[in-house]
């Protein structure tokens, strides 16, 4: 049984330093994977650049002296799903990032702005003999930007960016006017610290613990903890691939597993219900299967393959602070969690905020806290609305330690 992947990325970037446009670079990438299943084992190829199906498939014949083994039943299926919403030009691109540099470098000429404007087009696709056809295209325009003040000793202040299926020069300019109108604003610390920021970094290691791998050897956190309340009735977690939350990723796992409605509850209002898997784990262990394999492009799949999304409150981020201020991070470094899901992260700069607003700059500080207060106890909900980051954002309680 023969099957194969491809992955095709064209990126173009212009670049830019202290406020002028140096570059203009484009890449036009593929990759193949090509595998043959026969007799429990894979023989799989890898390949950077065009090649002949005929070729490819040799070469994997020839890899079936490795014996990887793969017991497993290949997938079928047909679908393909587009995620554009409107096709830019390399001119286009270039004439975004003329037009865009040019209005905030005039509105903050007190900045050094530096940075890139990127167009990615995207398309991965998976097709095999048992009657697979899947495909899956997305494209945005990423806007990312260093700043710093012309009377800063830092290399650098601060940053943000913003990702755009459709973009919106008015987004942009929102962006920076918050980011750039209140850095020369000083702020105190409110008396409680909410922290206001995307989740994706701060659910990691929510999400390794629920590998069922990890779970079923007891190495996980929430070992013996499924079906336990250990999180805030608040906190739901979902693997959703679905058309909403999807950015530039497939609806399939790595081994051709598609999910119902594309989606799968994790955790629900704060009981972790299982750990996701791939088949090899699921068989191994004795553990649902969740369609959660990781595609390789070299090797087999293995386990891990995630899109979790915290569920959205009804509420949007002021109201779910009530009156309250929050604290918007921009520049920090190092940090994270450890192994024992304490959270630690040293933050250079940050802003106050009302929750769409920032009202001037913080002084420097240590950010603190523990997976289960995170997302238990001090847990307070992701907004239903998109300011500050035009992105999803969580609020959560945190502690600080001032830097002296």
């Amino acid at each position: 049984m023969k099957e194969k992947m491809s992955y095709n990325e064209i990126y173009s970037e212009v670049n830019f330093e202290e406020n002028k446009i140096i570059s203009f670079e484009k890449n036009n990438s593929v990759e193949y994977s090509f595998r043959i299943f026969r007799d429990n084992v894979a023989g799989i190829h890898y390949q950077a650049g065009e090649i002949e199906d005929s070729a490819g498939f040799a070469k994997a014949e020839e890899n079936l002296a490795l014996k990887r083994p793969y017991p497993y039943t290949l997938e079928s299926g047909t679908r393909r799903r587009n995620k554009t919403e409107k096709e830019y030009t390399d001119k286009d691109l270039l004439s975004i990032a003329h037009e865009a540099l040019a209005h905030i470098h005039k509105a903050y000429p007190q900045f050094i702005l530096s940075g890139s404007f990127a167009l990615q087009t995207d398309c991965a696709r998976q097709t095999n003999e048992a009657g697979l056809d899947y495909e899956n295209i997305d494209s945005h325009i990423q806007v990312n930007v260093t700043y710093k003040h012309k009377d800063s000793k830092n290399i650098t202040d601060g940053y943000f960016s913003i990702g755009q299926r459709n973009f919106s020069f008015e987004k942009l300019y929102a962006m920076a006017d918050n980011y750039l109108g209140a850095f020369e604003k000083k702020a105190e610390f409110p008396e409680e610290i909410i922290l206001q920021s995307q989740y994706y970094g701060l659910i990691s290691m929510v999400t390794n613990s629920l590998n069922a791998e990890a779970l079923s050897l007891g190495t996980s956190l929430l070992t013996g903890k499924l079906g336990q309340k250990v999180f805030s009735e608040e906190f739901t977690l979902i693997d959703d691939v679905s058309d909403e939350y999807c950015w530039h990723t497939p609806f399939w796992d790595g081994e051709g597993c598609v999910k119902e409605n594309d989606k799968r509850i994790f955790i629900e209002k704060g009981v972790p219900l299982l750990g996701y898997s791939d088949k090899r784990v699921a068989e191994k262990y004795n553990v649902p299967h969740t369609g959660n394999a990781w595609r390789k492009y070299s090797d087999i799949p293995e386990n891990g393959n995630v899109n979790m999304q915290i569920a959205r409150s009804t509420k949007t981020v002021r109201e779910l602070l009530g009156g309250r201020l929050s604290v918007v991070l921009d520049s920090y470094s190092g940090g994270g969690f450890n192994e024992k899901g304490d959270y630690v992260m040293p933050v250079h700069h940050a802003f106050l905020c009302d929750g769409e607003k920032f009202l001037g700059s913080l002084p420097p500080f240590t950010l603190t806290s523990n997976m289960f207060d995170m997302f238990g106890k001090d847990f307070i909900g992701v907004g239903s609305d998109q300011p500050v980051f035009n992105d999803k954002q969580v609020l959560m309680k945190m502690n600080i330690s001032k830097n002296l």
